[in-house]
């Protein structure tokens, strides 16, 4: 937003707006007046308007501006090209029905939040790369949902929408696209910090019991967050021991999975087929969901991360971690029993094991079973563990 103000050291009046991406600085004669400060403002109107509609010229605006003669020399590399705000209009047609409807709210936030008003006035042949690593330095700067700044991983995600943009743009209008030379922000390996065996199990004991089932079936089912949250009884085969793991619940709405691998089939071990059994008594009833709120609606996750999780680590006095790292310690869990990595990437999704030695590289002590049964035995022993030591204690 642009305005008009006084020089301290004349008092004279002058129009300070953004143009192409650059802040411009247009100095007057006239005197600080109600008028002419009037005046002023109805220019800069009229420009920020003819800005937005990319047809300000600026030398027939300000023709003895030595930021005329620059601006022209501009005008002779636009090849017809448009604004970044249309050009993305056009782009959006084209490319937004591949998208599912999470990503499309992600993309739509990124272009509203973070692109569009820093580049939307800008034409796309004249973005440089200057232009876009300042943008990306201004974004190392704000703040993140924890409090802290926001990670390279998210600087990533925002930036790729724009190359995506001025790649093609620069195919269509004839120009070098000014992300040749720029590389992707170095990104920190996923924070996996799982729980213990013990640990899971002190947890089970503690948590509230009508989330007892809940957390169980996480815990030793890998399940993301959004699939057992979107998790339906009709998905729920008690006969085969596998849930049928199609879609999940994210942004609100019921969407397909993460990805086209995402799609499987998952083994129940006994302790998650005994959980879903006792929850089938508790919700099969009034509800398709197989955990659900009192309506029979999907549970509102950052209400039970904040009301039930958290207080429940905080109780043990374990480490504060994300509910994600359910996902991790079934996988952990898994393969510490000796679990064949192959079987393990097939229970989480994954379309291969190379993600899974990448991520959990160091919890793989063998690759030698296949079936599911490492972890069986693992549970049992440490369950029979508990009862000994429960028996020798009431001796």
């Amino acid at each position: 937003m642009g305005s008009v103000r006084p020089r301290t050291e004349t008092g004279k009046l002058f129009i300070d707006f953004r143009y192409q991406g650059q802040r411009c600085r247009e100095q007057t004669l006239l005197d600080n007046t109600v008028a002419n400060r009037r005046r002023l403002e109805q220019l800069l109107d009229k420009i920020e308007q003819d800005i937005s509609v990319g047809t300000f010229d600026y030398a027939s605006t300000f023709p003895n501006s030595p930021r005329a003669r620059k601006f022209a020399r501009y005008s002779e590399q636009l090849n017809g090209a448009p604004l970044l705000s249309e050009f993305v209009k056009e782009w959006w047609q084209e490319n937004a029905f591949r998208w599912k409807r999470s990503g499309i709210k992600n993309m739509r936030s990124t272009l509203d939040k973070h692109l569009l008003p820093t580049f939307g006035g800008m034409v796309v042949s004249l973005i440089s790369k200057g232009d876009i690593l300042k943008f990306r330095a201004s974004l190392a700067e704000l703040p993140g949902r924890s409090g802290n700044k926001l990670s390279n991983k998210r600087i990533n995600n925002i930036m790729q929408p724009l190359k995506s943009i001025l790649d093609e743009a620069a195919e269509r209008y004839g120009f070098v696209s000014p992300f040749r030379a720029i590389k992707r922000l170095p990104v920190n390996k996923p924070d996996v910090n799982p729980f213990s065996l013990a640990e899971v199990m002190l947890f089970l004991e503690e948590v509230r019991q009508d989330f007892r089932n809940y957390y169980t079936t996480r815990f030793f089912s890998g399940l993301r967050t959004g699939e057992i949250d979107g998790l339906r009884w009709k998905n729920v085969d008690f006969e085969r021991g596998l849930i049928y793991v199609r879609e999940a619940f994210t942004y609100g709405e019921m969407d397909t999975t993460k990805t086209p691998g995402s799609d499987r089939d998952v083994q129940m071990s006994s302790l998650v087929r005994d959980s879903l059994l006792a929850q089938r008594k508790l919700t099969i009833t009034n509800s398709e969901f197989v955990f659900c709120n009192r309506d029979g609606r999907q549970i509102d996750q950052s209400n039970v991360t904040k009301r039930i999780w958290y207080p429940t680590l905080e109780r043990l006095g374990m480490e504060k971690r994300r509910p994600y790292q359910t996902r991790h310690t079934a996988a952990t869990l898994w393969l510490a029993a000796g679990e064949n990595p192959e079987w393990v990437a097939r229970q989480l999704g994954h379309s291969s094991s190379q993600m899974l030695f990448q991520t959990y590289s160091r919890f793989i002590p063998n690759a030698t079973r296949q079936d599911g049964s490492a972890i069986e035995s693992l549970i049992q022993k440490t369950i029979l563990t508990e009862d000994n030591h429960e028996r020798t204690d009431a001796d």
